[in-house]
């Protein structure tokens, strides 16, 4: 599966796949941060038209589906410039969202990613990579295997997330 996997540039005519795959590959793993399973507060956040419509106009941030075979799997978010640590804009590339459906991990796909976001990053010319992670669950050792290093505390910067759950890490990866 993992050689058939191919980053498609976010258009206007693919936001209803990207907000239905974003949603569900959310809910899947995130669902226990929220009281009574509750994501609203997140889903209206990061997956409506109206969200994508304004990260379309911001010339930092870059959008994918992620697609193996003609199958929509994930979704990734970057911010192609940005201040993070002791980095300016132009040295930090920051990871703000990969999500990849259950029915699709443990399959090569999170590796994948990574190297794609990798490479768009030596392209443009970045000392560092960055991203955040929650303490608790499967993507921190996911991270870590991947050389990336906690740098700093950090938290789920919504309110009405279980207190107890919003626990996060910074993690960074150098180039």
């Amino acid at each position: 599966m993992e050689n058939n996997i191919q980053f498609v540039l976010l258009k206007p005519e693919l936001y209803n796949a990207y907000i239905e795959i974003g949603t569900k590959a959310y809910n899947q793993h995130y669902k226990h941060l929220w009281p009574n399973g509750d994501t609203t507060t997140y889903i209206k956040n990061s997956f409506t038209e109206e969200v994508l419509l304004n990260e379309e106009q911001d010339e930092d941030t870059v959008l994918y589906l992620i697609q193996t075979n003609s199958t929509y799997v994930g979704i990734l978010k970057i911010t192609l410039h940005k201040k993070l640590q002791e980095y300016s804009q132009a040295d930090a590339l920051y990871l703000d969202k990969i999500y990849i459906l259950n029915e699709f991990s443990g399959k090569g796909l999170g590796s994948k990613s990574l190297k794609f976001v990798e490479q768009i990053a030596i392209d443009y010319s970045k000392k560092a990579i960055f991203l955040e992670s929650m303490q608790k669950g499967l993507a921190l050792p996911f991270y870590l295997s991947h050389s990336y290093t906690i740098v700093a505390n950090t938290q789920v910067p919504f309110n009405n997330v279980i207190e107890e759950e919003k626990p996060m890490y910074l993690l960074q990866k150098n180039l």
